[in-house]
């Protein structure tokens, strides 16, 4: 039968089974002996055994009894009372006692259970001790035994259930909570990589899909008046558009920028204003200062990067006729510094960023940066123009992943 102690298990069935067979044998050990004997009273002995049992049977069909601690108690309590009448008629129903045990701490609560036990093994004592003769200190022995044992085996038994519950609901919070951290850390990635995405995006196709449109708006206005003049934007655009189409080959296949490849960043810097200073109405000058050294491709993408945004808000915002850009190593830094002679602006007041209107691009540089352990600074005011510096921190070779160009 169900126990109210712990919930039904393939152990809990087998022990419950064992105690069925054992409640059965001895009933039937006791009525056996009694007719084998031809004791007295042996009829009433089998008699009393017989509904002992069946009393006892009734207890497994009964829903209330695996459900209700008072049914459980109201069915011990008549199992109790037919076992007394056996016990008065033969000394053999005093073994019916230590199955009683294991019912009664199963059913009944802590307390109540152990008082049950004390109360079961006193009566047997004391029916054993009216079967046998004067009392002595030997029949006590054997029911204190078995309820000791049964005590024992029954709070032993239900002290590691709970500690099995309790593992079993830290392994569930456990596994719950690896859940939690990996959907956690699957968010934070795709987050990561839309923010890094969107750096990318603004910093390539959509600088170079402004500057193409920026070329094919000079070539309208150029129209019909200077063709020729409109031809040369045209040109320009055209190679602006081969330029962003190897820029979004390339970002798809997770690769270096195309500027850098087989060249220096210095290079790739001087290269970025000479095609500024071809495609727009601006004068973008490249300078170099202190010893080249080897950066890692990490550093040398996000200086490129940051120098190409910075340029074409030059372009877009400034109004700009010159701009000047700085690569610096400065022993353990390495700087990038873009000066133009703008209109310039509060770095305070910035709009917020739209999707319709830009403003990503100080975001996106700001965030490059940190990710390398630097900083980024801007200065201007309106009307004079604008100064942004980029620095990152340069370690040891063995710290970082050192592009192979020269």
């Amino acid at each position: 039968m169900k126990t109210t102690a712990a919930a039904s298990t393939p152990a809990t069935r087998t022990l419950t089974w064992c105690l069925h067979l054992l409640t059965v044998g001895l009933l039937t050990l006791a009525a056996g002996r009694a007719a084998a004997a031809s004791r007295p009273h042996a009829g009433m002995v089998v008699a009393a055994a017989v509904t002992c049992g069946l009393v006892y049977a009734a207890g497994p069909l009964l829903p209330a009894v695996s459900r209700s601690r008072r049914a459980a108690a109201v069915w011990l309590t008549v199992v109790g009372g037919v076992w007394l009448i056996l016990l008065t008629l033969s000394a053999d129903a005093v073994w019916v006692a230590f199955p009683l045990y294991f019912l009664q701490l199963h059913l009944l609560p802590r307390r109540a259970g152990l008082t049950a036990v004390v109360i079961t093994a006193v009566a047997a004592v004391i029916g054993l001790a009216a079967h046998q003769g004067p009392f002595s200190l030997a029949m006590a022995i054997g029911p204190a035994l078995g309820a000791s044992v049964a005590v024992a085996v029954v709070w032993g038994y239900q002290a590691l259930y709970r500690e099995s519950e309790h593992r079993r609901k830290l392994i569930e919070e456990l596994t719950a909570t690896r859940a939690g951290l990996a959907v956690a850390q699957h968010t934070a990635g795709v987050l990561a990589e839309r923010e890094r995405l969107a750096r990318e995006i603004h910093d390539t196709l959509a600088q170079g899909f402004t500057s193409i449109q920026l070329l094919l708006r000079a070539a309208e206005r150029s129209l019909p008046g200077t063709p020729h003049k409109a031809a040369r934007y045209v040109g320009q655009a055209r190679q602006a558009a081969v330029d962003n189409l190897a820029e979004a080959r390339r970002f798809v296949a997770a690769l270096a920028p195309p500027a850098l490849e087989d060249t220096t960043l210095a290079s790739a810097l001087k290269q970025l204003c000479a095609t500024t200073s071809a495609r727009h109405r601006l004068t973008a000058r490249f300078h170099l200062t202190g010893v080249p050294r080897p950066l890692p491709s990490a550093h040398e993408t996000a200086l490129l990067r940051i120098a190409q945004s910075a340029l074409a808000n030059t372009v877009r915002h400034a109004g700009a006729t010159t701009a000047d850009v700085t690569l610096s190593y400065l022993g353990d830094h390495v700087a990038v510094d873009i000066v133009d002679d703008g209109r310039g602006f509060d770095p305070h007041r910035l709009p917020a960023p739209e999707a319709h209107r830009g403003g990503f691009g100080l975001a996106a540089m700001r965030a490059r940066v940190l990710a390398l352990g630097g900083d980024l600074t801007v200065e201007s005011a309106p009307g004079h123009g604008t100064a942004l510096a980029a620095q990152l921190p340069l370690a040891s070779g063995a710290d970082h992943t050192v592009g192979t160009r020269p």
